[in-house]
């Protein structure tokens, strides 16, 4: 009774592990959930945001040209000059009859002066600079918004590269794992085989050596799993709990090509560089109107208030001041130079566009063809991998057998070793070969990286 017991506390307490280990081990990191992260965490996101923000400041600078300027001053004067006591007393309403006399006129004691002027202008009319300059303005922040949505677009692709790594990584360790185990299956074998006088102990050193390049291939592979893991934290911008460690295994997946033209003209409309390249462009073409309506006259209004005492709160006189101003350049020079670099800078951007397109062809084309040759080296890969185990099952069989010798074992095992690694490659960049294309066709966002997995 006293046995039943203690064996049942035990399950009861196992059961209790075993359920917090799953309730701590927690859902494995899903490449869509990675995206997300990196979304939020990546430093270059919040580059590429500080530059759309800095672009709407632009565009709020830009509309203060349109707001009347005003300003109030304060300053305080003394002094004995003649003509400044005369203007003075006489702005400060406080002249009198005494102080026509010649002495006072020619000798006048120092006076004090505090003025308070509230004085403001207003451009009224500017040839529709302004405007050009607000819609000059407002396309470059566009295309800030457009050049920020090609930046998530590069993170959301390196971030795919680097989770990519991570499977290929963990396929690749599992694999010296196995290799491992096979390796001290043979040395086991040649063992007992030279212990019954079957085989020469050289049979039982050289799976020894085997053994031991297999482990050292064993402790490369799961370092290299965590330099893997390294790479997808730099990319997503944050670390990665152990419990989130634990990936769905890297498998093969199949995805529909449609014709090369279809892509060339999805990435045209769609890459977020090219539309910040062509908004730019329009950006420049205002640029060119606003250098041009620079030439034409300007008209704004002005005016002031002010009043002087001769202290700061006694009383004293007050005036204002009304008009307006007409402004017409007659020597444009330097406005001439500012019109030819902005018709300069057009034709730059004009040139930048079409080499923009060009480029965003070929890079279509380079990974179109990539992932057309990716799925074929799949195809090889598989049937390679699949001769290789038949060749390595039937000439075990045959060392088994006495018929063949370890040495023809060893290189079967590295036919069917290779065929394997290159195997799972193909697989690994027979996925990432179509994120190229989806990226190089302006298609790769965070909602559209499922079938990636």
């Amino acid at each position: 009774m006293r046995t039943s017991l203690r064996a049942c506390l035990v399950f009861l307490f196992l059961s209790i592990c075993w359920v917090v280990g799953i309730a701590q081990q927690g859902p494995p990191l899903s490449l869509r959930q990675a995206v997300k992260l990196s979304l939020e965490e990546n430093p270059g996101r919040r580059m590429a945001q500080a530059d759309v923000d800095s672009a709407g400041v632009g565009t709020r600078l830009a509309r203060t040209a349109l707001l009347p300027s005003l300003f109030f001053t304060q300053t305080a004067t003394r002094s004995n000059d003649p003509v400044y006591v005369f203007g003075t007393r006489l702005r400060q309403q406080r002249f009198q009859q005494s102080d026509f006399a010649l002495n006072s006129l020619n000798r006048p004691p120092p006076i004090n002066n505090f003025v308070s002027r509230l004085s403001g202008n207003w451009m009224a009319f500017d040839s529709w600079h302004t405007q050009f300059e607000i819609q000059r303005a407002d396309l470059l922040a566009k295309g800030a918004s457009a050049a920020a949505a090609r930046s998530d677009e590069e993170i959301i692709h390196q971030v795919v590269e680097s989770y990519q790594s991570v499977l290929l990584a963990i396929r690749h360790a599992d694999l010296t794992d196995q290799e491992v185990q096979t390796a001290e299956a043979l040395l086991r074998s040649g063992e007992t085989r030279v212990a019954a006088g079957l085989a020469v102990d050289a049979d039982r050193l050289t799976a020894s050596a085997n053994l031991a390049e297999r482990q050292q291939e064993q402790i490369a592979a799961r370092g290299g799993v965590e330099i893997a893991w390294a790479e997808l934290e730099a990319a997503i911008g944050d670390a990665i709990p152990e419990q989130q460690r634990q990936l769905q295994p890297l498998v093969e997946r199949q995805f529909d090509l449609a014709a090369l033209a279809n892509y060339v003209t999805t990435a045209i409309k769609s890459r977020s560089d090219r539309q910040s390249l062509g908004l730019e462009q329009d950006a420049q073409s205002k640029a060119v109107k606003s250098a041009k309506s620079a030439f034409g006259p300007q008209v704004s209004a002005l005016g002031a208030w002010e009043t002087e005492r001769e202290s700061i709160a006694g009383a004293g006189g007050n005036n204002w001041l009304a008009g307006a101003e007409l402004r017409l350049d007659i020597l444009p020079a330097g406005k001439r130079e500012t019109l030819a670099a902005a018709r300069i800078g057009l034709r730059k951007l004009q040139a930048m566009t079409d080499s923009a397109d060009q480029r965003i062809k070929l890079d279509v084309t380079r990974a179109y063809y990539e992932h057309q040759a990716a799925g074929k080296m799949l195809g090889v890969a598989r049937a390679s991998t699949d001769q290789a185990e038949e060749s390595l099952r039937i000439l075990k069989d045959r060392y088994d057998a006495g018929l063949t010798t370890i040495t023809d074992v060893l290189r079967a095992e590295d036919a069917q070793r290779q065929s394997r690694t290159n195997y799972w490659r193909a697989v690994s960049q027979n996925a990432l070969s179509y994120a190229n294309l989806r990226f190089a066709t302006g298609t790769l966002t965070a909602d559209s990286v499922e079938d990636l997995q």
